[in-house]
């Protein structure tokens, strides 16, 4: 994952973005993206077996 955390503290499921990171271009150059989790990422949980999430934040390159 890139410059994202999960936690879970109770029944809610947070995943938190650095917003002051910088963006890596996209592989066609039109975005920056700022945090994913590169796919599915697998998420441990006792009570939902094989909870997974999917992230990734982007913005617009304007350069």
């Amino acid at each position: 994952m890139d410059n994202v955390k999960i936690s879970i503290k109770g029944n809610t499921l947070t995943l938190t973005v650095d917003l002051s990171q910088p963006g890596a271009p996209s592989s066609t150059g039109k975005t920056l993206l700022l945090a994913s989790t590169r796919g599915a990422a697998t998420i441990a949980h006792p009570r939902l077996a094989g909870l997974k999430a999917a992230l990734n934040v982007t913005v617009p390159n304007l350069d």
